[in-house]
């Protein structure tokens, strides 16, 4: 079982602190609105995990490379998408508008950025589905195990990331509106990457 705890914990950690399209939404909504209304977002792969590892499990990761690729396509432009509203906040920006809503709608967002982006797909399909089987077979323990380390260190980075970077914004207010554009710029190209790619 502790083998298993630890390949949980040495999968995700570099799964949190990867850039991708979650990774940079979340630097995108920290720095629009701050961390303590971001942090909720850091329990987004909960959300969007679900439907994907009981997805790949049901498939074994045997879907055609066509599908794969309409799902990056599909993700390309949700986060063109969010690029354009991390633009619009940046060519508005008021440094004391917060909606009070943000904590919500950033959690929902980040599951569908999560649910959209290719990367845990093939996480689950390649390596993670295979994992879990394996230990399922000597026990649900053995499984929930795993499951707990990855997702300990995956929502702990998570969370960790966003209260670093709200720490910096909250510090340096001056280099907000620079930052929610450079988010901007990020997301833009994760999409375009995602379209071309």
């Amino acid at each position: 079982m502790l083998s298993y705890l630890l390949q949980g914990f040495s999968l995700g950690l570099p799964a949190a602190f990867m850039p991708g399209p979650l990774q940079a939404y979340l630097f995108s909504q920290t720095m629009k609105n701050g961390w303590r209304r971001t942090l909720p977002a850091a329990l987004a792969p909960l959300l969007s995990d679900v439907p994907i590892v009981t997805l790949t499990l049901l498939v074994t990761a045997q879907l055609p490379d066509a599908a794969l690729r309409a799902l990056q396509i599909a993700g390309g432009f949700f986060l063109l998408y969010l690029a354009w509203g991390a633009f619009q906040t940046w060519r508005t920006y008021q440094p004391q508008e917060v909606p009070p809503e943000a904590g919500k709608q950033s959690v929902w967002q980040a599951a569908l950025t999560n649910l959209l982006n290719p990367n845990p797909y093939l996480f689950w399909g390649l390596v993670g589905v295979n994992i879990l089987r394996t230990a399922w077979e000597q026990s649900p323990g053995t499984a929930l195990a795993f499951l707990g380390g990855f997702y300990a260190l995956l929502l702990g980075g998570n969370a960790l990331t966003i209260v670093l970077i709200g720490t910096a914004r909250d510090a340096l207010p001056r280099l907000n509106r620079i930052l929610i554009g450079l988010s901007a710029l990020a997301l833009a190209a994760l999409g375009v990457y995602q379209l071309v790619g």
